[in-house]
């Protein structure tokens, strides 16, 4: 299945909140490692924060593919960025940057669908110098579930 959506290594932990899903404590692949330090440099945001942080002036990027966007609906306020040109982007120094992209201190929340490859384009960014880069735990799944959102 494509982004990893059903993989039977991960579960769903009753004793979190229902958006929260978790790798299995016996998965020690190297994705889970790198996923596990990765989200060790990330301040996360929880979903009901989302508006908040984003009223203070964070920058709110859905990294989605367009299937997912098309089929889910899209992120109000969220600039869309496809993931695999998100570096060139968001990276201050960089030609090929948007314009909103100008500040490395800018706090940047970015969105997947679940959660896990934000935590780890997340970190990339702060390996480009954008410290303030993190991302929305749950992704826009757990987001779209909140209150008044289903």
């Amino acid at each position: 299945m494509r982004g990893g959506g059903g993989n039977p290594q991960f579960h769903h932990s009753a004793r979190r909140a229902p958006y929260l899903w978790c790798m299995s404590a016996q998965d020690r692949s190297a994705i889970a490692r790198m996923l596990e330090r990765a989200r060790q440099g990330l301040d996360r945001v929880d979903p009901a924060d989302l508006d908040r942080v984003q009223a203070a002036g964070a920058l709110i990027v859905d990294i989605r593919p367009l299937e997912q966007r098309q089929r889910d609906g899209a992120l109000p306020g969220a600039v869309v960025i496809d993931r695999n040109v998100l570096e060139w982007r968001l990276d201050p120094s960089s030609p090929y940057r948007l314009p909103v992209a100008d500040d490395a201190s800018m706090r940047i929340v970015l969105v997947c669908n679940e959660g896990y490859a934000s935590s780890i384009a997340a970190h990339n960014l702060q390996l480009l110098g954008l410290v303030n880069a993190t991302d929305l735990r749950g992704g826009y799944q757990a987001w779209a579930a909140g209150p008044g959102r289903s």
